[in-house]
């Protein structure tokens, strides 16, 4: 079974930093597309980030480009969001995501549909 977990959130003052953690099980995990991607109250998912397993590129929404970085540790089977200079809008439910098809190819363009297994989710909260 495959399973994604999510872990790393909580409130943060502006300009603060935290480091988002998904651990993934029931899966070869570096055979699969990861992507990271946020809900706000009342508005759609959309996706913050990606990592492609097929070359190891990495792309960013343009809204986070500079603040986020995504990256992994295969041996733990873990893909890592670190978030700097957090503003009050990035405040969200971060969920990560994993599809076995290629869907990481673009900052701006993620096939939320595509991607078939997804974590609970961990909310952040940046305050002002």
């Amino acid at each position: 079974e495959v399973q994604l977990v999510e872990s790393g959130g909580g409130l943060v003052q502006a300009g603060g930093s935290l480091r988002l953690s998904c651990a993934a099980s029931g899966f070869t995990f570096d055979d699969y597309d990861i992507g990271w991607f946020r809900q706000a109250p009342g508005k759609e998912r959309e996706g913050v980030s990606c990592i492609s397993t097929e070359d190891g590129s990495t792309y960013y929404s343009d809204s986070v480009k500079g603040r986020f970085t995504i990256s992994t540790d295969n041996a733990k089977n873990t893909v890592y969001l670190q978030m700097n200079s957090l503003k009050p809008e990035d405040t969200a439910v971060y969920y990560c995501a994993a599809s076995d098809v290629t869907v990481c190819y673009s900052g701006t363009y993620y096939p939320i549909y595509d991607y078939d297994s997804w974590g609970q989710g961990t909310q952040v909260t940046v305050s002002s």
